[in-house]
């Protein structure tokens, strides 16, 4: 069996349609997702393929072609299975289970490797070298690209880190008296402020600020994290070059931007309607507005906080709306999983308060809404994962 990505699983390619698949990988040249290596490839470089491959999406190695995608075959003599399973489990830290297959094309045999997308990065070799897949090359994880693997992991959670420069004069004290006041807690007359804040994860050990106390109680977020927004613009037609309608970006505490977005995606939606009687009645259905809010508050909520110069965006078409969140889904997830209800959280302390401000709750039941009222009205919703970002669209 071959998988030429790791976004969605793809349905098994034997015989005839097997050869076609290869054939397709070849013409394809390398890229993203496929990997060419000579027959007489060493096994630490077989290694570092599988290495990138693992920490990004997935990818096929193809042994017994050449870097410009001419057939070379494999040495039929040697147990190309047995040394690449080697590899997989003796060069990568942590070991990984991968897929063998052999083909016959155009008289030459070639090996395809699969490698699915790792469910515990992030994988290093047995050099310790973290490699990841950019384009159709390999080079070591940079210490933000090596946090984002650790966090994908969810060895560690980038919401919970110190903002530089941050104290608790940072800090909205109306809406964490609010927020408190539901527990009982007067945040006001507390006597030992700082350390109530450290023990709810808002300040961190240090005295600063964490990204999740910034981004829910902060007096201005956006001056630390410049990023920690909404984009929203509305094109005239369906392409990204068609006019532009409106444009705004979104700023503030996140319940603010889910609220104020809400309002922006609503005023900017044309219903068309015509008038029976006495009253004007809509003649397209339209997603409700717990649809749309659903979207942003999962979009704010999950987004990867540690990519830098990467805003939430919102773009509305004449047909759809996408809603597109940078940071691609964790380790385990996958689309098919969060559309059945299997929920994950990649920023937990977000998360802890946004729940406990009845945003959302834990079930998983947020994206299974959205496709039931989809289905309801006869629409079609998407779910893509592309690079650092997961994108979904509503066709209108």
């Amino acid at each position: 069996m071959i998988i030429l990505t790791c976004k969605d699983s793809l349905p098994s390619i034997s015989g005839i349609m097997y050869k076609q698949k290869i054939e397709q990988l070849l013409n394809q040249g390398e890229n993203s997702g496929i990997e060419f290596k000579m027959p007489d490839v060493r096994p630490e470089v077989i290694a570092k393929e599988m290495v990138a491959f693992a920490n990004a999406s997935g990818g096929t190695i193809l042994i017994g072609v050449a870097d410009d995608g001419a057939l070379m075959g494999i040495d039929t003599h040697k147990n190309y299975e047995e040394w690449s399973m080697n590899i997989a489990r003796n060069n990568v830290i942590p070991p990984i289970n991968i897929e063998y297959s052999k083909v016959d094309v155009k008289g030459k045999t070639v090996v395809a490797l699969e490698i699915p997308k790792g469910k515990d990065k992030p994988y290093q070799t047995n050099d310790f070298k973290y490699l990841i897949r950019v384009g159709s090359t390999n080079r070591v994880a940079n210490s933000s690209e090596l946090m984002r693997l650790f966090q994908e992991a969810g060895v560690y959670h980038f919401d919970q880190t110190g903002v530089v420069k941050t104290s608790i004069s940072d800090m909205n004290f109306t809406r964490l008296d609010n927020y408190f006041n539901q527990y009982n807690i007067s945040f006001s007359e507390d006597s030992n402020k700082e350390q109530l804040l450290i023990n709810t994860d808002i300040l961190s050990d240090q005295g600063l600020v964490t990204v999740a106390g910034l981004m829910i109680f902060g007096i201005n977020p956006q001056k630390y994290i410049h990023f920690g927004m909404i984009s929203f613009a509305h094109f005239k037609g369906n392409e990204l070059s068609d006019v532009l309608i409106d444009k705004q970006n979104i700023e503030g505490n996140l319940d603010y931007q889910v609220e104020t977005a809400l309002s922006v995606i609503q005023n900017n939606l044309l219903t068309p309607s015509v008038i029976e009687g006495a009253k004007r009645v809509d003649t397209r259905p339209m997603f409700p507005a717990k649809v749309f809010r659903e979207l942003l508050v999962n979009a704010v909520v999950h987004r990867n906080y540690s990519i830098s110069g990467s805003a939430i965006r919102i773009f509305m078409f004449g047909d759809r709306i996408e809603f597109i969140s940078p940071g691609k889904l964790p380790n385990t997830v996958t689309i098919e999983k969060i559309t059945k209800g299997v929920s994950y959280s990649r920023n937990p302390i977000i998360l802890k308060f946004m729940q406990n401000m009845n945003y959302i709750d834990k079930l998983g039941r947020g994206l299974p809404m959205v496709i039931a009222e989809a289905k309801t009205l006869g629409k079609k919703v998407d779910f893509e994962e592309a690079g650092e970002e997961f994108k979904v669209i509503l066709y209108l």
